[in-house]
């Protein structure tokens, strides 16, 4: 569950291509998110992060911006559709990834890497046991970076080499966030899950949840590193929204104290979720 040294219950479109140009540069969290008013958890995250600064290869830098590109238009189609067009498509639109529930407290990440991949390719059951091998995954959680797992050519990205590896043309790639996600930030968001969404793949993120900041659904108010799979998008609010599967969902208390309390899938708003990542990212 957790990506960091602790464990799970105790720490975790001219304007859009334009940033597609950050995304080109060293992709570290800490970067200045601009003017705006920090983030609710920004200053905690700011002080206690540990991760080392973030580079991306060549191979992702050229995929990044190609992939921004076409997000950005089918994100402008769906901003531009007309009201009984959206109508029409009612709610949320879905990938399809398939839950399964953490068997133990830091398995978000292998859980997490299963639902994603489900998403793509409809098939269920898969060991998470086998998940945790290939992305290294400890007592203490699965890296969002730093960690090179057993693939040709990795990146340090874990979950992205890991997805590449198991769902061959897939093309995903990491975006890291800054400790207070700008208005772009989140505008790109919403194109990158719409851009997955529509062509059958699911989103990994890597929440960063601290106290005082926002939370995903049922989670209490404490430090938490913890994986999602984040699985569609409200068509009626151009993905204002977006649906999302919790590992943690359905797990015994008796493993994790608190899952109880946490769905397995719920809806949340766009925004919030960017800034859950703050500091960390997503990998899509």
């Amino acid at each position: 569950m957790s990506s960091s040294p602790l464990t799970h219950a105790s720490r975790t479109a001219a304007a859009l291509l334009a940033a597609a140009a950050l995304a080109t540069t060293a992709a570290s969290p800490a970067v200045a998110a601009s003017a705006a008013e920090p983030a609710p958890g920004a200053a905690y995250k700011a002080t206690h992060d540990t991760l080392a600064p973030q580079r991306l290869t060549a191979g992702q830098r050229a995929l990044t911006a190609e992939k921004q590109a076409d997000a950005a238009r089918s994100y402008d189609r769906l901003r531009a559709a007309p009201p009984s067009t959206l109508g029409t498509l009612a709610g949320y639109k879905l990938s399809g990834g398939i839950h399964q529930s953490q068997k133990t407290s830091y398995w978000c990440g292998p859980a997490t890497l299963v639902i994603t991949q489900s998403a793509r390719d409809e098939v269920a059951g898969r060991s998470q046991q086998d998940a945790a091998t290939l992305l290294k995954t400890t007592t203490s959680g699965t890296a969002w970076y730093g960690i090179n797992i057993n693939v040709p050519s990795p990146t340090g990205y874990p979950m992205a080499d890991a997805l590449n590896y198991r769902l061959p043309g897939s093309g995903y790639v990491p975006r890291a966030l800054p400790y207070t996600p700008t208005a772009t930030d989140k505008a790109n968001f919403k194109a990158h899950i719409t851009h997955n969404t529509d062509n059958d793949y699911g989103i990994a993120g890597n929440a960063w949840e601290v106290p005082g900041g926002p939370h995903l659904v049922g989670h209490p108010n404490i430090e938490i590193f913890h994986w999602v799979s984040i699985d569609g998008y409200n068509t009626d609010t151009a993905a204002g929204q977006v649906n999302y599967l919790d590992p943690v969902g359905g797990v015994s208390t008796s493993v994790i104290s608190w899952a109880g309390s946490v769905p397995k899938s719920a809806h949340i708003s766009s925004d919030t979720i960017t800034t859950i990542m703050g500091g960390r990212g997503y990998v899509w």
